[in-house]
């Protein structure tokens, strides 16, 4: 085999479909965040806003958090020295697992380094601590639940989006007595719709299933403490494993589960994804513990209801324009494009002429067909940013001659 000939083929077909994906290099600047310098290819520089990022609070760069960051690390160093099980596990680590189980209401919490490690090694864990498990997974649920549920070895159900009724249908179809785990999010990412998490867990209860939820999108960003949908409507006793990540409203780095001390116990005696990787350092750690612990204040809501008015008014100015957006009540504002090509346009011209920073959004994320640009509204997007991406889409929507009827249908 000419293995050259066969990378330049796999590349070249990504560019023929208008779906490559281009780094774009950028350098946030401490305390001015959504500001970023875009560093060009060719050496030049140009200011930037940053309108696709998952920091949605700012938190990034919060001085209670940067702060706790620099005392642990002056405290102890720079890494971990080693995994969970040899030499890794900190004071900091323990600290930050006691601030996750207090924030959900749970006995314990296990911290993974990212929360796409979470889901994978959780969910390929299960059928060895409960054997002959059936997982009922939603059809949209992300890469990395799907991961874990196709590497688990066991029986899997796929069920269509958010549809309780078909999953009733596969819950009723197998044997009573099977264990059984029904695994969804409460907030979709690239649409913005939320999980039927009671209506779900009524079904868990009638077929003595278990619930895995994923609440990525949702920590530090609902509830009155920011434990996520869960928490908000009231429901995350019902839950018996709670996924969420440090990444995005929590602003710096890791995953992790909540749930019964046994389960927990259970998945970090057994789980590969847990045992054989090196902990997170522990200056992360401590960082992640301050942003929950700050999120969970009055302070916290401030944040959480700012950014949420932004998110409605930048909805609806831009359907105010015309343009097709998703809305579903999310702070994730998704306006539709539906080519691949036209979507990297716009995204390219936003950030050159504009100074806007979005990123397209193709498949495998989404669906061919569905390509979109993802609008995420902080609380530091002020007035006048709002203002100027609105004016920048409303012309180049029109710049590129996209017909919004078609792009709309």
């Amino acid at each position: 085999m000419h293995y050259e000939t066969a990378l330049d083929t796999a590349l070249q077909r990504l560019h023929d479909e208008g779906r490559y994906r281009t780094f774009i290099d950028i350098e946030r600047r401490k305390g001015h965040f959504p500001h970023a310098v875009w560093r060009r290819p060719d050496g030049t520089e140009r200011d930037i806003t940053v309108w696709c990022g998952n920091d949605y609070l700012g938190m990034g760069q919060h001085p209670a958090v940067l702060q706790a960051m620099h005392d642990a690390l002056d405290a102890t160093g720079a890494g971990s020295g080693g995994t969970r099980n040899i030499s890794g596990t900190t004071v900091w680590h323990k600290r930050l697992e006691a601030e996750i189980a207090d924030l959900h209401g749970k006995e314990a919490a296990l911290v993974f380094t990212s929360a796409y490690i979470a889901n994978d090694a959780t969910l390929s864990t299960l059928p060895k601590l409960f054997p002959g498990l059936i997982i009922y997974s939603d059809a949209l649920n992300h890469a990395s639940m799907i991961e874990g549920v196709r590497r688990n070895g066991g029986a899997k159900r796929i069920f269509r989006h958010n549809d309780v009724a078909h999953l009733r249908e596969l819950l009723a179809a197998d044997d009573p007595a099977a264990p059984k785990l029904i695994a969804f999010e409460s907030i979709y990412s690239m649409d913005g719709d939320f999980g039927p998490i009671a209506e779900i867990c009524d079904l868990a209860d009638e077929f003595g299933a278990l619930t895995y939820i994923d609440e990525v999108h949702a920590v530090g960003m609902y509830g009155p403490r920011g434990a996520g949908v869960a928490e908000r409507d009231r429901l995350m006793h019902r839950l018996d494993i709670i996924n969420g990540t440090m990444a995005k409203a929590y602003g710096v780095m890791g995953g992790y589960i909540a749930a019964s001390a046994k389960m927990v116990d259970a998945v970090r005696s057994y789980a590969p994804g847990f045992i054989f990787t090196t902990s997170i350092p522990p200056a992360v750690a401590a960082g992640c513990a301050a942003s929950i612990a700050f999120l969970k204040t009055p302070q916290g809501q401030h944040l959480r209801d700012a950014q949420q008015l932004h998110a409605r008014i930048l909805k609806a100015r831009l359907k105010g324009l015309g343009l097709p957006i998703i809305d579903h009540g999310s702070h994730i504002v998704p306006v539709h494009v539906g080519d691949p090509v036209h979507c990297k346009r716009i995204s390219d011209m936003l950030l050159e002429d504009h100074g806007v920073y979005v990123q397209p959004i193709n498949f495998p994320t989404v669906p061919r067909g569905t390509e979109r640009l993802r609008f995420t509204p902080s609380p530091v997007h002020d007035a006048g940013q709002i203002d100027r991406v609105v004016k920048a889409m409303d012309a180049l929507w029109s710049h590129c001659a996209l017909n919004r009827a078609e792009l709309s249908a």
